[in-house]
């Protein structure tokens, strides 16, 4: 944990947040500043800065981060009409908070990327 990571005193209570998904990996919670109907964030409990952080031993929680993610948009029953996951690495790419984070945005139709 980093003690001035937001998502770090999320994780570790000190910041107050309902948790839609949690176990011993990752946490999920709604997005306080949603860009769709459903914006849900995976975040790993281990404190990782940014993807470009991660290695080959962490393949499977970014896999585990995907799969919650996948079975959280089946619960918000947005599977059918689609959605979209991303992961932002560094701030060139829009990451705001040094913590390797999933979004999961979905609940209507998104503009296509490029």
């Amino acid at each position: 944990m980093a003690k001035d990571c937001v998502f770090c005193k999320i994780i570790g209570g000190e910041i107050k947040s309902d948790f839609l998904y949690q176990d011993d990996k990752v946490v999920a919670f709604r997005d306080i500043n949603p860009k769709a109907p459903t914006h849900i964030l995976v975040i790993p409990r281990e404190h990782i800065a940014s993807l470009v952080d991660t290695t080959a031993k962490h393949e499977r929680l970014l896999g585990h981060m995907a799969n919650v993610a996948c079975a959280l948009a089946k619960s918000e029953k947005v599977e059918k009409g689609g959605y979209r996951l991303i992961m932002n690495a560094g701030s060139d790419s829009g990451q705001e908070v040094s913590h390797i984070h999933l979004h999961l945005l979905g609940g209507h139709k998104l503009a296509p990327l490029g």
